[in-house]
């Protein structure tokens, strides 16, 4: 019988895709994997517990122990824009390990929770992780954007993840992610100033280890660069969110 692995993200768009699989073809052979990467915000646990249960099929969360930061330090090396040895590590390779370890790709079917408007996304994804068999079932009809999806999930009665209501496009990371932008970690140090704090004095701690002016930003921006522009208010462009595509976006990293 075919095995059906969710990549469940704790965000919306796995939640729906997870509800389209289980109502296709049933709860008893679907798994919900979550990649906890130690450094999530407090309510996804809440949200990942309501969510599974609505779904009806078994969570399975796997860690591989260290947060993105500890991963840069060992790797000695800052992700950025274009390299993120965090997701490679805590999200990706965690994942393959258990695929390989629990599943056969001759009967296994895995299921990514982007939507139609990353189609190019599974696109590039599926033919990569060939002889692994990977769909998007929020990029089939009938079409759902986050805002129809986020209604969904209020008609089921959960709470959307509280990083959606502070206006974070993910609910990854505690919304940290070094593929992000200026808007951002504009909106982090709006909402969460302390969280924001921290990974700025982290930025900070690994320029001093590496001896190297580095950056998460592009340009050479630091956060704390970023902190003191909004704090003068000079130009900083809210419009560059970028942000989390762990699974189906992989880089090279260092």
């Amino acid at each position: 019988m075919t095995q059906r692995i969710v990549f469940f993200s704790g965000g919306v768009g796995s939640w729906a895709a997870a509800k389209r699989v289980v109502a296709r073809f049933g709860a008893a052979n679907t798994t919900l994997l979550f990649t906890d990467t130690r450094m999530e915000d407090e309510d996804l646990y809440r949200f990942l517990s309501e969510a599974s249960a609505n779904v009806g099929a078994r969570l399975v969360v796997i860690a591989e122990g260290r947060t993105p930061w500890e991963v840069f330090f060992d790797r000695r090396f800052l992700g950025n824009s274009r390299a993120d040895p965090c997701s490679e590590t805590l999200k990706r390779k965690l994942a393959d390990r258990w695929l390989d370890a629990n599943c056969d790709p001759a009967n296994t079917v895995c299921y990514v929770g982007i939507d139609w408007t990353e189609q190019h996304r599974i696109d590039r994804l599926a033919p990569r992780k060939l002889p692994w068999v990977f769909e998007a079932p929020m990029c089939e009809p009938p079409y759902l954007d986050k805002h129809g999806m986020l209604l969904w999930l209020k008609r089921d009665g959960i709470r959307p993840p509280r990083l959606y209501e502070m206006g974070f496009a993910h609910n990854n990371c505690g919304g940290f992610c070094v593929k992000a932008g200026q808007g951002h970690f504009a909106n982090l140090l709006r909402a969460m100033p302390c969280r924001y704090a921290f990974h700025e004095e982290k930025e900070q701690a690994i320029r001093r280890f590496l001896g190297k002016d580095i950056s998460i930003l592009k340009d050479g921006l630091t956060l704390k660069d970023l902190r003191k522009k909004i704090e003068n208010r000079g130009e900083t462009d809210l419009f560059e969110i970028g942000g989390c595509g762990c699974f189906v976006d992989e880089t090279e990293a260092a």
